[in-house]
């Protein structure tokens, strides 16, 4: 990985944090998985947010699409609580769809992914978590 120092993540998590649309890859329906955990966080926050899982489905009343190509929009944000691998093929399409902004969830994280991100000149934070950092979000509503 290429380390970069504490204030350049501070910056990215800052400029992540401040965009609006997000996308949860790996959104359940399951209260109890972070997935469920993370976008409803972020809703009851302001944002506006989409969950993606292939299972499609609904979570809180929203529609859940199968894939981020599926999205009727594209988020400024994509942020992954998926597996390793799957992140990694989050990263490729997020490259083909032009999202240039990927929050990785502790434990979605991989070396390939990252490295992946950032050849595409994506923004990456990587090895935080997003409810951690929920004090820091802004209320949107």
């Amino acid at each position: 990985m290429n380390v970069q120092s504490t204030t350049d993540h501070e910056e990215r998590v800052a400029r992540l944090i401040n965009l609006r649309s997000w996308a949860v890859v790996g959104v359940s329906q399951d209260t109890r998985k972070y997935g469920h955990r993370v976008f409803i966080a972020l809703l009851e926050s302001g944002y506006h947010v989409l969950g993606v899982n292939p299972k499609g489905g609904s979570v809180a009343g929203h529609r859940v699409y199968p894939s981020l190509a599926d999205l009727p929009e594209r988020p400024e944000v994509v942020v992954t609580v998926v597996p390793p691998p799957v992140t990694e093929q989050i990263v490729a399409t997020c490259g083909e769809l032009g999202i240039m902004n990927v929050w990785m969830q502790p434990g979605s994280e991989s070396e390939t992914a990252i490295g992946a991100a950032q050849e595409h000149g994506m923004t990456v934070v990587a090895h935080d978590c997003a409810m951690v950092r929920r004090k820091q979000w802004r209320d949107a509503s």
